[in-house]
């Protein structure tokens, strides 16, 4: 797939199934992240591949998180299943590091970099995904489960596979709401 083609026409897609990305595939996948924006070269990322078990794990990171969050019964039931989505769930993470030329916001926004590049290797190589936050990203009870300190952050939980179905089309959005020129 060109380069510009999948920029202009990306989208996620929710609905995911075996395979997972492996291999080549993969290695292409974790390779692109690390070719981030990254001020100073200070590599803020740390990313986290579940996969099996690990979706296993991840769920029950989930359920603990819902369960001390006081959410309800549904949610908690839930929690469990929501990794099981997609074959491979990679979770993303800044390392914050203290400098005085890259700030926390830098570091964060490198991590996103990182994560929108693994997903464009992904729908490349005939994969697709979806990132997703929510309330689990923020959760002081699944940020303890990865060791984080208190300035790192989950910066999402990328789902990735092999989609059900075609994505469904998107309506273009006009540049002229988003962009505006200076100068001549």
């Amino acid at each position: 797939m060109q380069a510009l083609e999948l920029l202009l026409n990306r989208s996620s897609q929710p609905r995911l199934q075996e395979p997972a990305p492996a291999g080549e595939a993969l290695s292409n996948i974790m390779r692109s992240a690390l070719r981030a924006p990254d001020h100073a070269n200070l590599s803020p990322w740390r990313f986290v591949v579940c996969q099996g078990q690990g979706l296993v794990k991840l769920g029950n990171i989930f359920e603990q998180a819902a369960i001390a969050a006081d959410m309800s019964q549904k949610d908690v039931e839930r929690a469990p299943q929501l990794p099981m989505r997609a074959p491979m769930v990679v979770v993303a993470i800044t390392r914050y590091q203290d400098n005085p030329k890259v700030p926390w916001v830098e570091q964060v926004a490198s991590t996103a970099c990182a994560v929108h590049a693994m997903q464009m290797a992904a729908l490349a190589q005939g994969f697709n995904g979806i990132w997703r936050t929510g309330s689990y990203a923020q959760n002081d009870e699944v940020k303890a489960a990865f060791n984080l300190q208190e300035q790192d952050e989950i910066v999402g939980f990328l789902y990735l596979g092999t989609p059900l179905s075609d994505a469904l089309p998107r309506a273009a959005k006009d540049v002229s709401d988003y962009f505006e020129f200076w100068g001549d």
